[in-house]
């Protein structure tokens, strides 16, 4: 029996990176998968489920959209009858504009998906949730809703945002059997994070990457579907309104030199 064996399972994001790892690991731990993206990037994650023996099917949604959100919950619901988590993993980086070039428009966008996103899949798998006495709702926040330096500005006030709607969703599901979590990647090597490992290879510096945290390596996708696993399941059934930093020690210190003490 795997850890999440004939449970009806959503994760967004699910195209690539990390939502593409969790995709795999939990369908092999026997999860019933909605995979949704908005790119064609989650047909592709669902032939790799198929193709390991799991049971998915591919959903084409934008995980901002309410429209789109409620028809991907409805269609794990008419599919596998029940819904007993859902991973609200989909987000976008927004990059790194100067402050002072930003416009509303970028923000709004980044805000849309990253906070906006995750509050519309809680919104509408709580109540399916509640009717049954359980359920699991993961959110992926990142180090940069923690503390300051990993990301532009939109990007972490988004992460920061999730943070919090996970930590008051908490108290207003109190009683319910529902519970919800964050996970907090810190330097994932992912298609949203290319850009700084391409820079780092150009330059002769990948050795670098991921020097700040004890562990001195970025991670990779299927270290935060580990965690990801473990709050949807029911090992997890006494975590609730937590955000967890999974980045190789970063948020444990003050910045440092990297020197033994």
């Amino acid at each position: 029996m795997g850890r999440l064996e004939g449970k009806s399972v959503i994760i967004t994001g699910a195209g690539s990176g990390i939502g593409r790892a969790a995709s795999l690991l939990f369908t092999r731990e026997g999860a019933r998968l909605i995979a949704v993206d908005r790119t064609d990037g989650v047909k592709e994650t669902v032939e790799m489920v198929k193709q390991a023996g799991g049971t998915a099917e591919a959903v084409m949604a934008d995980a901002g959209s309410e429209a789109d959100v409620i028809g991907f919950i409805r269609k794990a619901v008419s599919a596998h009858g029940k819904l007993d988590a859902i991973w609200a993993n989909a987000g976008v980086s927004g990059g790194l504009v100067p402050l002072a070039e930003q416009t509303p428009e970028h923000w709004q966008e980044v805000l849309r998906v990253n906070l906006i996103g995750p509050f519309l899949a809680v919104k509408h798998s709580i109540p399916l949730m509640t009717a049954q006495g359980h359920g699991a709702i993961v959110c992926t926040a990142s180090v940069a809703g923690l503390k300051s330096g990993a990301s532009g500005h939109p990007y972490a006030a988004s992460k920061a945002g999730v943070i919090s709607l996970v930590q008051t969703t908490a108290y207003s599901l109190s009683g319910t059997g529902v519970r919800i979590n964050a996970v907090c990647p810190g330097l994932i090597e992912t298609g949203m994070t290319k850009p700084t490992f391409d820079r780092a290879k150009q330059r002769g510096t990948e050795s670098k990457i991921g020097q700040l945290n004890p562990l001195k390596r970025a991670g990779q996708p299927h270290e935060l579907a580990a965690m990801g696993l473990f709050l949807a399941s029911d090992d997890a059934s006494y975590v609730n309104g937590q955000a967890i930093p999974v980045d190789g020690g970063l948020t444990a210190s003050m910045p440092y030199t990297g020197k033994p003490i």
